[in-house]
């Protein structure tokens, strides 16, 4: 990890964070929107979390790798972190986004199993509840409807605050840290 290249961990990373944030968005827009014009009301649902369930594998590799690769970053990068102006900032929060994209992914799924077990519940969408729909199926839909934007805009800012970290690595920035802390 002392080589200044660091090419298998930064795409664990990057691939990882990608797929992340372009599973949770696609499903927004895609899986849980076409979930609308299914015909039968009672199966809208049901199809909706038939379709994160067959993700939820892929999603788990792709945050595994990200995790991986994010941990290997750190420990390549240990001593930038500590020295060079906006890195460490930028790591902290890169950091809390993680945690709170693990935290608000996990409940999405827990809330998606659960809404999958309400079998034959007549609803307008897989995140949208209809008249017919029972108070508790509601409320599961009423919680991923925000889930499901909350995840890929948290993923997303992982992906902005990577490119940043990537930036803070020209040299120019390493040179201006250093003649600061030199001087």
């Amino acid at each position: 990890m002392n080589s200044s290249r660091n090419t298998i961990v930064r795409s664990m990373h990057d691939v990882g964070a990608a797929g992340w944030f372009g599973g949770s968005l696609m499903g927004a827009v895609a899986l849980n929107g076409a979930s609308k014009d299914v015909s039968d009301p009672a199966e809208r649902s049901k199809i909706a979390a038939s379709g994160w369930a067959r993700w939820a594998p892929f999603a788990a590799a792709a945050i595994g790798a990200h995790l991986l690769g994010g941990g290997g970053l750190l420990l390549a990068h240990r001593d930038r972190i500590g020295s060079q102006p906006g890195v460490g900032a930028n790591t902290a929060v890169k950091t809390v986004l993680t945690l709170t994209a693990l935290g608000t992914t996990a409940y999405s799924g827990l809330l998606g199993a659960r809404l999958g077990n309400a079998a034959g519940v007549k609803t307008e969408g897989g995140t949208v509840p209809g008249e017919d729909t029972p108070d508790d199926v509601a409320r599961i839909q009423r919680r991923l409807r925000i889930l499901q934007w909350a995840t890929p805009v948290l993923t997303g800012s992982l992906v902005v605050l990577g490119a940043q970290q990537g930036e803070q690595e020209r040299p120019s920035q390493r040179i201006r840290s250093w003649r600061k802390n030199a001087g």
